[in-house]
């Protein structure tokens, strides 16, 4: 009787403590309703499209009716491009999801109808309008389109379907020319990249046109023998899948694990005029890949970009179109690998090009001209270059955002040949800029931890303030009272290692209190959640992270080593690997945040999404048992489930590196400390399921208790419906219970 009249007593107590905390957090106007549906997104300039005279960009109407013309310098409309009150055509278009302009402008590809497929790519239905005459006209009749593209002279329009390629020639009454055959779903894709392209190397396209118009490029690629992945479907809501009412049913696509088959790639080109088919006489390992094919201003010079399968060297080849014959002009190599910073940022001016390599411990920008002979490195310095954003002939200088202030921040620069520097953001925090296509203006978004966004326009040659757009001040008079206290820290490890940090603390923060601590996390290669930007946390302005403060939490997050801004040692010091160093990082975190005399030590939490939830298990598994109680959201537990591109990049193969791939979750089951909710998404194309049951399993064969929560046809994501307030109801929840 004494036992049940203590556990009762301190369920009151625990239910007391937590209608208290819940009443402060709803007195605040914090609302998990209003966090989680957006209510305290901050406004942005989207869609920005620099335009041919250097002066003016377009933009898609909020409301998605019309396409209007702005000016760079003060941003007021100059003029509309489209608009469906006007527009004529063979249906009635109440509004458009995108558009692409013509090179020369007079033509607008249309998009209507669109239908995701992955993370980047979709199906949709396009048509053409005519800016002067005001009408459009279907591109095609044979079916949705996907990414369609115009050639140079904005004469011709090729896109996929199927996985087969189609010419569209405007001048010839938009006559229709199948380019391939051989394309099939599942087993050639022309043109279109296969599901880990897409995810890994950021592309949805994969072809493109010479500068004269008259050849078209693309990667061919055969995945027939790259293993199927099946993900059962269930009925479900929001949406509803009628036809599994009955009987589950099956999504199947082609997916490599660590170690399997990739597709097998080519790369192929197409005679416009004489409709004659080629394939390039590439030089690429058997089980290489192409990330990026790009035409250079000289019709007759194709860039491929290869890797080998450890990409740790990459390839620049310049291809004739016709002759199929390459000619290596650059190889860069890495003892440890190459990141996408290299092939995505690589940009052509007549008879040079450039790109970011880490090759001196620092990302920064190379110069080269077409023989692959490199003129100059153009940034120089112990910090990362993290955008290139272009370079001007006439006025010799190179436009780009760095680290140089601090790994936290980010400014926007101009240099020129001499290697004299301008600073052109003015604001201490994080820049990002949107050029146009004279580099003459330039968009800029600033933000801080204190700041929401405010959108500027700016002259590029001396960064001076034109006009500013959005300043999101309602935003801030309306989140910022609302808001728990967010601080900027840094902390050294006992291994000597100094860290970068945020903390949000409850607004009636005592120093004389101990209170419990919420550690969230992402932790990935070259990934970066410590900066001071209004992006901080999970929600932009640290909103969640606040609801939670005034719930009775402090909120932190460190990035430790392996995350990015800080050069390439600090990035890459977790290869074949992940997971050891990382999570030894976070309880080293939690080891420092029990000496400070405002934290109760034997009430610190951990949770992350995605890699953040699989550092969070072996965090939780590290062996020292800090952690009082973790969440893990779609956590990948064993990389050999995970994908062939990213897990071999930083891994290698599980035959190459048994032991890495053996740090993981599955194998420390027995170590696990602390309460524990898995969460996942039945429909998981990234980071599958089976990484949710695999690891459950350990757990149960090892007595670990532990919660779970599956969100039924959710993907990566897990948004959809309800679907997202459930999950941070049932995290927010589990904190308290387990913590308070």
């Amino acid at each position: 009787m004494k036992k049940i009249f203590l556990l009762a007593a301190s369920l009151l107590l625990s239910l007391a403590s937590r209608s208290g905390s819940e009443a402060l957090a709803q007195n605040s106007g914090l609302t998990l309703e209003n966090i989680t549906a957006g209510a305290y997104y901050p406004q942005y300039v989207y869609g920005v499209n620099p335009m041919l005279d250097g002066e003016s960009y377009t933009q898609l109407s909020p409301d998605s009716k019309r396409i209007v013309r702005r000016s760079f310098k003060d941003g007021r409309e100059l003029g509309t491009l489209f608009d469906v009150e006007t527009a004529r055509g063979n249906v009635k278009l109440s509004a458009i999801d995108g558009y692409i302009l013509s090179p020369d402008e007079r033509r607008i590809l249309l998009r209507t109808r669109t239908e995701m497929i992955y993370r980047r790519s979709y199906t949709a239905v396009y048509y053409i309008y005519d800016v002067e005459q005001k009408r459009f006209e279907p591109l095609s009749d044979g079916g949705p389109q996907q990414a369609p593209r115009f050639s140079p002279d904005g004469t011709t329009v090729a896109f996929a379907r199927e996985g087969n390629l189609f010419l569209v020639k405007l001048l010839f009454g938009n006559a229709e020319v199948q380019v391939t055959k051989d394309g099939k779903r599942g087993s050639v894709l022309n043109g279109i990249p296969d599901w880990v392209y897409e995810e890994e190397f950021s592309t949805n396209c994969s072809f493109d046109f010479s500068a004269d118009s008259q050849m078209l490029a693309w990667v061919r690629y055969d995945e027939s023998e790259v293993p199927l992945y099946p993900i059962q479907m269930y009925k479900g809501a929001a949406p509803v899948l009628e036809a599994n009412d009955e009987y589950p049913g099956e999504f199947r696509y082609k997916y490599p694990v660590a170690g399997a088959k990739n597709s097998t790639v080519c790369v192929m080109t197409y005679d416009v005029k004489n409709r004659v088919t080629r394939t390039l006489k590439l030089p690429l390992d058997a089980d290489g890949y192409v990330p990026r094919i790009q035409f250079t201003p000289e019709a007759d010079k194709l860039a491929v970009v290869t890797l080998n399968r450890h990409q740790n060297r990459m390839d620049i080849y310049l291809a004739n179109p016709r002759s199929t014959e390459c000619k290596l002009i650059v190889r860069e190599e890495n003892e440890r690998y190459i990141g996408e910073q290299a092939y995505g940022s690589l940009k052509f001016y007549g008879n040079h090009f450039a790109y970011l390599s880490d090759r001196s411990g620092f990302r920064h920008i190379y110069w080269y001209n077409l023989n692959g002979t490199l003129e100059r490195q153009v940034t120089k310095g112990d910090f990362d270059v993290s955008d290139f954003y272009g370079y001007d002939a006439k006025a010799d200088r190179f436009y780009f955002a760095s680290h140089e202030e601090s790994p936290l921040r980010t400014a926007v620069y101009s240099i020129d040949s001499k290697g004299r520097s301008r600073k052109l953001s003015t604001e201490t925090g994080t820049n990002q800029a949107t050029f146009s296509t004279s580099l003459k203006y330039f968009l800029n978004v600033y933000s801080s931890a204190q700041q929401p966004p405010v959108t500027t326009l700016r002259q590029a040659s001396d960064g001076k303030l034109l006009t500013t757009m959005l300043d999101n001040e309602e935003l801030k008079q309306k989140v910022t009272p609302l808001l728990a206290r967010k601080e900027l820290f840094s902390l050294r490890t006992a291994d000597g290692v100094e860290l970068n940090g945020w903390m949000v603390k409850p607004r009636d923060f005592d120093p004389q209190k101990k209170y419990p601590v919420i550690m969230y996390q992402y932790s990935g290669p070259g990934s970066q959640e410590v900066k001071d930007s209004w992006n901080m946390g999970f929600y932009p302005g640290a909103v969640f992270e606040s609801y939670m403060a005034d719930r009775g939490f402090i909120y932190v997050c460190v990035d430790g080593r392996g995350t990015g801004a800080r050069g390439a040692d600090f990035e890459k010091c977790t290869y074949m690997k992940l997971g050891e160093i990382e999570s030894h990082d976070q309880v080293e975190v939690a080891l420092w945040l029990g000496r400070q005399p405002y934290v109760d030590k034997d009430r610190i939490g951990i949770w992350g999404w995605s890699f953040g939830g699989f550092n969070t298990l072996m965090s939780m598994s590290e062996g020292r048992g800090v952690f009082r109680a973790g969440v893990a959201v779609a956590a990948p537990t064993n990389w050999k489930y995970y994908d062939t591109v990213y897990t071999e990049r930083y891994m290698r193969t599980p035959k190459e590196n048994p032991d890495g791939y053996a740090t993981n979750p599955i194998q420390r089951a027995p170590q696990l400390s602390g309460d524990l909710l898995l969460i996942h998404g039945t429909a998981d194309d990234n980071v599958h399921f089976r990484n949710f049951t695999e690891v459950s399993e350990a757990y149960v064969q090892n007595g670990k208790l532990f919660r779970q929560q599956v969100y039924t046809n959710r993907n990566h994501f897990i948004n959809g419906g309800q679907t997202r307030l459930h999950l941070f109801r049932t995290i927010s929840d589990y904190f308290v219970e387990k913590l308070k």
